[in-house]
């Protein structure tokens, strides 16, 4: 007993070796889950960002169509629609990003604290088998006697302990490594579904988009212009003109459901966030939409 006992006081355990293992393995997934939970939070307000100046530029294009002649009018009001209704594809995208990537990572941080609160209940009973090991040596090198055989029967008790907590602690560490990596299956899994379909229904609409741009009249527009300009009214094929001279004093009705959840969307989000300087040049490179783009920031 004499001679096991110093071996496992003296020598390192194979306990000692696996605790350490599942700490790493508790580390690494607190590391690199907190990374995944922040850079994925910041894609998604990034993503809801981009849908907000998506809904300015609705906005913009509807103001623009206002002011112009009913051959553009029509062209723009169809392409602002088209993009209203990609940005309630992207509103979509956001809200499964929060439920289906955000929520699940988030969850991560007390399964994280409650995995070291058993591992540091593990290493104390680990400490306790040791400091029983090593009160039994140093009685062992005095002389024997019954404080001796206590000795080696509270060692014995705490290596028992320890025994059981490693094991209770291995098959811990054991679930929750199975349920991370089927987390991080699943949780990734989710956010290629989520772009993936986002991006089909976009393509799908943008080329809707495209089309109508593409279709659009511009020698009709022109001719209308031009006619204006002589103080000519009335093409036969040409729409009617409501007030050619001056912007409407009431913009055409907005009938797309997704115009309106545009405008809607910037009514509740004005105000949100602050833009830099240098967003503020990047986004309004014409002089005469200044005025316009700061009022509306403001």
């Amino acid at each position: 007993m004499n001679v096991v006992v110093l071996s496992r006081v003296l020598s390192p355990r194979p306990r000692d070796s696996q605790v350490r293992a599942m700490e790493n393995t508790v580390t690494n997934a607190e590391r690199y889950f907190g990374q995944f939970c922040s850079l994925l939070a910041s894609y998604t307000r990034k993503t809801a960002r981009l849908r907000d100046k998506a809904d300015q530029l609705v906005k913009q294009l509807i103001d623009f169509a206002n002011t112009e002649n009913p051959e553009l009018r029509a062209t723009i009001r169809d392409f602002a629609e088209d993009l209203a209704k990609v940005q309630d594809y992207r509103q979509a995208e956001v809200e499964r990003l929060e439920a289906k990537v955000l929520s699940p990572l988030k969850l991560y941080g007390a399964q994280i604290k409650q995995t070291r609160a058993d591992i540091k209940k593990c290493k104390r009973v680990q400490n306790n088998e040791i400091k029983q090991l090593e009160k039994l040596e140093k009685l062992r090198q005095k002389s024997p006697s019954d404080r001796q055989m206590i000795a080696e029967t509270s060692a014995q008790r705490a290596s028992v302990d320890t025994n059981r907590s490693t094991h209770h602690l291995a098959e811990t560490v054991d679930a929750f490594q199975e349920q991370k990596l089927k987390d991080l299956r699943r949780i990734f899994s989710d956010f290629v579904t989520i772009e993936m379909v986002f991006h089909a229904k976009a393509v799908e609409v943008y080329s809707s988009a495209f089309q109508t741009l593409e279709n659009y009249d511009l020698e009709r527009d022109l001719q209308d212009f031009r006619a204006k300009m002589r103080g000519i009214y009335g093409h036969s094929e040409a729409r009617p003109l409501t007030d050619t001279n001056t912007a409407p004093s009431v913009p055409w009705p907005v009938a797309s459901q997704s115009v309106q959840s545009t405008m809607a969307r910037q009514g509740e989000e004005a105000g949100d966030e602050e833009e830099s300087e240098a967003d503020s040049v990047e986004e309004i490179p014409l002089e005469d939409l200044k005025g316009q783009q700061r009022g509306h920031r403001d």
